[in-house]
């Protein structure tokens, strides 16, 4: 699972991936509800549009329901929870460009975040799905990041808490990228959500500076079925 990454920059959005960056700034550091560049197939060609992380943003969720957190898709239940069956199912497939994403490490006995990016030093993209609102002064869009199980990966699989279910985001490739965005079926989408391999991952610990109030770190679990939001 991932609620926090650190955004590719503005130069190494166009250096590396070709895209023009969005006229809005964008925050070092993503939290839930942040703004943070999304890329996506738009009229043909790709496009990068500032998103929310998460995708039912909490001023969208409905009185009386309790607060969730959407910033993380399981791939495997994707097409049936009800805040991303939509997206998926209409394969509103992007890429969540990052410099590194960050995840806590136990294995000291108590938390301690890691960053984890690419062993080259270059900039990853990370699969997810987004969605459209409509706002009073336009369309606004919000994201999530696919996740698949971990178990069996020798990195990622020494986060989170012992005895939690272990999960990764799923990196793309960039030879993959037009692929990946190009899917117009689900059981194709599906092909590429793999874990990465370690050999050409990076990680080390890397503890957060302290932090707002609006940056509280959010549990990661799924929303309730019964939650009453549209997708």
């Amino acid at each position: 699972m991932c609620t926090n990454y650190a955004a590719a920059r503005r130069d190494r959005l166009f250096r590396h991936f070709g895209i023009e960056p969005p006229d809005s700034p964008w925050r070092d550091e993503i939290y839930k509800d942040y703004a943070a560049p999304i890329i996506r197939h738009v009229d043909g060609a790709l496009r990068a549009d500032l998103a929310t992380f998460g995708m039912v943003p909490r001023k969208h969720i409905p009185p009386g329901v309790r607060v969730f957190d959407t910033m993380n898709a399981r791939a495997e239940t994707v097409g049936e929870k009800r805040s991303f069956s939509g997206a998926w199912k209409r394969q509103q497939l992007c890429l969540v460009p990052c410099e590194a994403f960050y995840e806590p490490c136990y294995e000291t006995g108590k938390a301690v975040r890691w960053r984890i990016g690419l062993r080259s030093g270059e900039p990853l993209a990370i699969a997810g799905l987004w969605r459209e609102w409509a706002e009073p002064d336009g369309p606004a869009f919000s994201f999530t990041m696919l996740t698949v199980s971990a178990a069996e990966h020798a990195l990622m699989s020494r986060f989170h808490k012992p005895g939690d279910e272990k999960r990764s985001v799923v990196i793309v490739p960039p030879a993959q990228y037009d692929d990946w965005l190009a899917c117009r079926l689900a059981d194709e989408a599906r092909t590429f959500l793999t874990l990465f391999p370690v050999s050409l991952m990076d990680a080390a610990p890397a503890p957060a500076a302290p932090r707002t109030p609006k940056q509280i770190a959010c549990a990661t679990d799924e929303p309730d079925d019964n939650a009453s939001t549209s997708s």
